[in-house]
């Protein structure tokens, strides 16, 4: 079990520096996601399960659908008709 919780931290560390190494918004969004998934888990590990749900919902839920709809608002996120359209 030592092992599994080691392997989540190892992952927690990678996911924090490949955010702010990300060039895309997207990805570091998705990133970010995965960071607050992970951290859930080891929530449950810690035998702490109402904070776990509160970094599920709060950390991946709410604050990335929020996220995602900013980058829609400041048209950060676009449909590939629109780029295609730019390079013919």
């Amino acid at each position: 079990m030592q092992t599994f919780t080691y392997l989540l931290m190892g992952f927690l560390v990678i996911c924090a520096v490949s955010v702010s190494f990300s060039k895309n918004l997207l990805n570091s969004i998705l990133i970010f996601m995965s960071y607050s998934l992970v951290m859930s888990i080891i929530w449950i590990l810690l035998e702490s399960p109402d904070l776990a749900i509160t970094e599920a919902a709060v950390g991946a839920g709410v604050t990335s659908v929020l996220f995602f709809v900013t980058l829609k608002k400041i048209h950060a996120i676009r449909r590939e008709d629109d780029e295609n359209d730019g390079k013919e």
